[in-house]
């Protein structure tokens, strides 16, 4: 029998069902597969490296005896601690000034937007990079070489390096910024410096500002570091110290330098909420760089500053009244008086870091003449007969790396969730939370790794456990952003159906903020990577110990041949970090 369809029903195959679920990305799959790998790579670097609970038993004994030589601590005279923080900061602000100046015209040559052509663009991108890969430490050898011990090194190496990545979040803010402002004035006639000026720098302005600020703080911890190889403050106190075994005064000027680094953090934060508005503070400088830029892209002038809907209405009150009383400029309200004394203060502490650095820009025309010799001193490159080791160690620095960025997740993702308003089960909580991230933050990786090399003896393990434990500052303060950053749509589905807090978190909360937690892993793992070359300095294992002795016995070309292996390593790390985030 024969069923005959009914008339005017349609014919044909059946349309395919709807899709529950979104499809995947192209390749979605691949990075997947790629991050599983990079997930198992650094539980075997654990394993091999025999990182676990043992380790800091046995070195139980030692730690003993460190804190025996350390206590009591000697700290110097206030005013020799003054005029060390001074230098530092001098030196800090200093080079951070220099990078953002070179910053803004190479993020205006790098962004789409506002790059005269392909070839400019292509150009400054890649100057951003090879900034940003080239490791400041190298960076302040060479300058050693060419001007000697003294501020002048730092706040070149700090400065050249920072542009690695200032230049690229310029460029990225430069990117994501309205395009109709600056069309407009094209459109009007103005030329391409009045489009600049007029259309693209003002919405950029506050998320200059904050990149500016959170390098500072990288700056400080940075100058630590360089004082290893020459350049004053108080790292440079610091590695004298230590060099003579002088544990009781190294570790001393170790606090005053985690102070030092808190008190920066706490004024670079209250500028910003001073300068860019209440609500900027409440986020990450790198997990909301995006927001704001939106932010400052707004029609209404005082959304680009964070302010609250009332703020912005008084705003529009008062612009009216100046109208109809015919003045022409904003009143000098609380909120104006208080941005123009932040200016000022800022403006004064710039003039008085330039002038108490002692980097004097006659020292650099005098020197321009040895800067020829002295780089071609680093051609060609040279193995120096340690091509297999220098392989061998750079698989150590990796290997370093990779277990550093798995302790690191281990224990910044509690500590981040916990520090996050939004997962935290009372506001005192993640406030406790917050100074946790803060005071880890605020200690120099190298003041670990000297820790860490004392309780489990010289090598892999102490710069594995040091960077790990460091990551916490930056790690746990990026997930936490991201948590409280994180679309709330989700999670207020989840408690409007009776989810427990448990099941909130992590069918909402953590979904809404995978992409971000991954991209910030990556991230880490770039920054362990140069890191890690760096810890070897104080014995903590990797090719950074290769680095330091090649540069110590004049052997340039070794250095050369270092710098260069590291340098392929982060671009490959960068590149396959790209192409993750892309397709995930």
């Amino acid at each position: 029998m024969t069923t005959t369809a009914p008339a005017g029903a349609p014919t044909g195959p059946a349309p395919p069902a709807p899709r529950l679920l979104p499809r995947p990305r192209p390749g979605s799959t691949a990075a997947t597969v790629t991050l599983l790998v990079l997930l198992a790579a650094g539980v075997w670097a654990v394993v091999d490296l025999q990182i676990n609970v043992a380790t800091f038993v046995d070195g139980a004994g030692r730690a003993a005896a460190f804190a025996r030589r350390t206590l009591p601590l000697d700290f110097p005279s206030l005013g020799e601690i003054l005029t060390l923080c001074g230098q530092t900061l001098a030196i800090v602000v200093s080079a951070t000034l220099l990078s953002t100046v070179l910053s803004v015209p190479l993020a205006l040559l790098a962004a789409s937007t506002t790059s005269p052509n392909a070839t400019a663009r292509l150009g400054a991108r890649a100057a951003v990079v090879v900034a940003r890969a080239v490791p400041d430490v190298v960076l302040a050898i060479v300058f050693v070489r060419i001007f000697g011990i003294g501020a002048l090194t730092g706040v070149l190496a700090m400065g050249l390096h920072s542009v690695g990545m200032i230049g690229k979040m310029y460029a990225d803010a430069v990117e994501q910024i309205d395009a109709g402002p600056a069309t407009a004035l094209k459109a009007a006639g103005a030329t391409r410096l009045q489009q600049i000026t007029g259309g693209v720098l003002p919405p950029v302005l506050p998320a200059f500002v904050a990149v500016g600020l959170h390098r500072l703080d990288i700056n400080l911890r940075i100058s630590v570091v360089l004082g290893f190889v020459g350049v004053q403050g108080i790292g440079f106190a610091i590695a004298e110290s230590l060099r003579v075994m002088d544990y009781q005064r190294g570790i001393a000027l170790a606090l005053v330098v985690l102070g030092l680094c808190i008190m920066v953090e706490l004024i670079s934060g209250a500028i910003r909420t001073a300068l860019l508005g209440r609500a900027e503070p409440r986020r990450g400088i790198t997990g909301s760089l995006s927001r704001l830029v939106r932010r400052a892209t707004d029609r209404d002038p005082d959304a680009a500053l964070g302010v609250d809907t009332d703020l912005t209405r008084d705003s529009r009150l008062r612009s009216a009244a100046a109208l109809v009383e015919g003045r022409t400029t904003p009143p000098w309200d609380r909120r104006r008086t208080t941005r123009a004394v932040y200016a000022l203060v800022t403006a004064l502490v710039i003039a008085a870091s330039l002038a108490g650095s002692g980097a004097s820009p006659a020292e650099l025309v005098t020197a321009l003449p040895r800067v020829a010799q002295s780089v071609g001193l680093f051609f060609p490159p040279e193995t120096g007969g340690l091509l297999p080791e220098l392989f061998a160690q750079l698989l150590v620095t990796i290997e370093i790396a990779l277990a550093a960025t798995l302790i690191g997740v281990v224990l910044s993702l509690p500590i981040g969730a916990l520090a996050a308003r939004n997962v935290a089960p009372t506001p005192g909580v993640a406030r406790t939370f917050r100074l946790v991230v803060l005071v880890i933050r605020g200690i120099p990786e190298l003041i670990l790794a000297i820790v860490f090399v004392v309780i489990t003896g010289l090598g892999e393990v102490a710069g594995a456990v040091a960077l790990g434990v460091g990551a916490v500052g930056l790690l746990g303060k990026l997930v936490a952003d991201s948590l409280e950053e994180a679309d709330p749509g989700p999670r207020h589905a989840v408690e409007a159906t009776g989810g427990s807090r448990w099941q909130v978190f992590f069918a909402a909360t953590v979904p809404a903020g995978a992409k971000a937690l991954v991209a910030h892993v990556l991230y880490l793992l770039d920054v362990n990577i140069r890191s890690a070359t760096l810890l070897g300095i104080v014995g903590a294992g990797g090719i950074g110990f290769y680095l330091l002795n090649a540069s110590r016995v004049l052997e340039f070309g070794v250095v050369t041949t270092i710098l260069i292996m590291v340098f392929a390593t982060v671009l490959l790390v960068e590149l396959v970090a790209v192409w993750v985030r892309s397709r995930l």
